[in-house]
């Protein structure tokens, strides 16, 4: 099953860093957060990746064509002719198509424009700016066991600020952080995706899978959701990618499952 990733957006919260590149190229410690996703699916068997590229999607083609050598050691000899040895050659069972989706456009156009690159099967969808411990196994059972077109990931982010409970005065009676279970399921991305979502779609730039794709699924309850209760972050913000970075220095990041 193939995996497609949304990397095509500018990354305007976090400008700090995607005014250099795009936002799936930033770095959680030594590596693009789009690797680490990678290496998660990978982890799972998934290993045969689409990559929807818009803004600066030139610096991702050159991270996939310079990985060998970024990944391995090298020897230049430039007294033999500017000959190259590679030592300890690095190796991913990963095939990798980057696909320019487009500057401006938006998920829905992006994914139509991968079709030809799917082979009318059912696949993997999800963003290039977010990480999770979701396991993909449960998540594909659940969706095989509906009859949905999609089944997205869906997780309760909670409320990032501290509850007041009020009375008339206005003196507080009650001061309270908000649980994650007081607060609304969102969509994390990680979603499976039949074949069939190619008839709600067209390559037309301003069609947003979220707003609009994924809404009329919902009304024709074709649209599924996989609880998840565990660990998930988008990398919106620089606070948000200090925060990854902190987990990954103190080895305490639940996506990284794989052996080095």
């Amino acid at each position: 099953m193939k995996v497609v990733i949304l990397a095509g957006g500018f990354g305007t919260r976090i400008s700090e860093e995607s005014h250099l590149k795009p936002k799936p190229m930033i770095e959680i410690g030594d590596n693009p957060i789009l690797w680490h996703i990678m290496k998660y699916y990978s982890h799972f068997g998934f290993n045969d990746f689409i990559i929807c590229c818009g803004y600066k999607g030139y610096k991702i083609k050159e991270y996939f064509a310079n990985y060998y050598y970024q990944h391995s050691d090298v020897t230049f000899d430039f007294s033999e002719d500017n000959k190259v040895i590679v030592h300890n050659k690095a190796k991913e069972p990963w095939k990798v198509t980057v696909v320019d989706t487009g500057l401006n456009t938006q998920t829905g156009g992006r994914i139509k424009r991968v079709q030809k690159y799917l082979d009318n099967e059912p696949f993997m969808l999800t963003y290039g700016d977010g990480v999770s411990d979701v396991n993909f196994e449960e998540l594909l059972k659940f969706h095989k066991e509906s009859n949905n077109i999609v089944t997205m990931t869906a997780i309760q982010p909670g409320s990032k600020f501290g509850v007041l409970d009020l009375d008339e005065r206005g003196d507080v009676l009650r001061f309270e952080e908000k649980s994650k279970e007081d607060g609304g399921w969102i969509n994390a991305g990680f979603m499976v995706v039949e074949p069939e979502i190619f008839y709600y779609l067209d390559e037309n730039p301003k069609l947003n899978f979220e707003h609009m794709t994924l809404r009329s699924l919902a009304k024709e309850g074709k649209l599924g959701a996989y609880k998840h209760y565990g660990f998930w972050q988008c990398m919106d913000t620089l606070r948000d990618k200090l925060h990854l970075e902190a987990l990954l220095e103190e080895n305490e990041a639940p996506w990284v499952v794989w052996e080095d």
